[in-house]
């Protein structure tokens, strides 16, 4: 198992001068050299910014502009593209912050399904998840304390689950997404990945200005699906037992028939809007990836109707869960269907994240939990529209209960 980099750790001794954030490159220069697991596709240094993080090495998915960077989006369209000449919106945040762009990371093709070279660090030989594979992989790695990500579908919350790493996708429309090759704007979320949820706390707070929320126990809802594997069943009872043992309230999602209707509501609006969005790239689907291209096919020859019936679905899917999350923290739920899958071409299914995605919700991926195999089992908890501050308290709650 590789030893993940802690941020609050390498913070902590940027403040107090025990190391520097040229020393800091360094490491992470060095870490990555050592063992890549593929996650990397192109590396710059610009220098630091002053800010809450003082200096600590960032991660950015290569579908996000950094300027002196090509933005190759994981496809052969790509290849020959410009570097970029200016940040992405969502990295002038982070450079405000603190934080170092030291590079771009593997994604798949334009943020889909087909898969890049990456491994995944906690599991060799299995995939890393996708579509932020090569940022999850090098958190995991221990490369960065903290990468960027981007989540349409489950593309931060699944890797993270696949790499026992943590994870938090922001409410969409938090930050800007000027500066980023999206596949839907109704969908398109920001992300990011640290070891743990207490790191994910402590760049939220530097990143937003908004102070950590102290743990206190959770009132949540717990939901799952049938669909998930032996393993995670037993994995979701296990969290439940002892989140109850550890004195939090965690009571049954009351409407079982409200997520399948908002799961399947969520990939109709992503292949409709996916066509439009990436419509230059339609009209070259021959050389995208299968996938890909059946996607934006799909939405090009969807009726209009049924795509606003989609949207009408999310719209009656959002006002009837804030009735039932009235009172309560947070939604409990299943990550990802088990652990990674075995081999790298396929990045696993986002089923799991579609109706929160869907909804445009804040979700916490809370690592700590192994199947019999050892492999990682990541938990969520899907929080109340801009309220990450919040949510983190109760994963950092959460995380201690399940670790300790």
């Amino acid at each position: 198992m590789t030893a993940r980099w802690s941020l609050r750790a390498l913070v902590a001794d940027l403040a107090a001068g025990r190391t520097t954030p040229e020393a800091a490159v360094a490491e992470a220069r060095s870490r990555i050299a050592a063992a890549s697991f593929d996650a990397w596709v192109s590396s710059a240094y610009v220098p630091v910014s002053p800010g809450p993080l003082g200096g600590v090495p960032l991660g950015v998915k290569d579908i996000i502009d950094l300027a002196g960077l090509p933005t190759r989006c994981g496809s052969v369209l790509r290849a020959d593209a410009p570097p970029a000449t200016v940040d992405a919106s969502i990295v002038r945040e982070w450079r405000r912050a603190g934080a170092v762009p030291i590079g771009k990371t593997v994604t798949t093709e334009f943020a889909f399904f087909a898969p890049g070279p990456t491994d995944n660090p906690a599991a060799p030989g299995h995939t890393p998840g996708g579509s932020s594979s090569g940022s999850a992989a090098a958190v995991a790695a221990g490369h960065v304390p903290l990468a960027l990500g981007s989540q349409t579908a489950g593309s931060v919350t699944r890797p993270a689950a696949f790499c026992g790493v943590a994870s938090l996708v922001m409410t969409r429309g938090r930050y800007p997404v000027d500066g980023v090759t999206g596949l839907s704007p109704s969908l398109d979320s920001h992300g990011m990945f640290t070891a743990t949820v207490s790191d994910l706390a402590l760049a939220w707070s530097a990143l937003s200005g908004e102070p950590e929320v102290a743990p206190v126990a959770p009132r949540l809802l717990v939901w799952s699906s049938a669909d998930v594997s032996p393993a995670m069943e037993n994995a979701v009872g296990t969290a439940v037992s002892r989140l109850r043992a550890a004195g939090a309230v965690v009571d049954e999602f009351p409407d079982p028939a409200l997520v399948p209707a908002l799961t399947a509501a969520h990939p109709v609006v992503m292949a409709y809007e996916a066509a439009r969005e990436r419509s230059v790239e339609l009209a070259s689907a021959d050389r995208l990836s299968a996938p890909l291209a059946q996607l934006l096919r799909t939405g090009a020859e969807m009726p209009r109707a049924e795509y606003e019936a989609a949207l009408e679905v999310v719209a009656s899917g959002a006002s009837r869960l804030a009735e039932i999350v009235g009172g309560y923290d947070a939604v409990l739920a299943p990550a990802a269907l088990g652990s990674a899958p075995a081999g790298l071409a396929a990045t696993g299914d986002p089923v799991l994240s579609r109706p929160w995605q869907a909804l445009g919700l804040p979700a916490v991926a809370v690592p700590g939990l192994r199947d019999e195999a050892g492999l990682p089992l990541g938990l969520q908890l899907v929080g109340s529209a801009s309220g990450e501050s919040a949510l983190l308290g109760t994963g950092c709650w959460v995380e201690a209960a399940l670790t300790r």
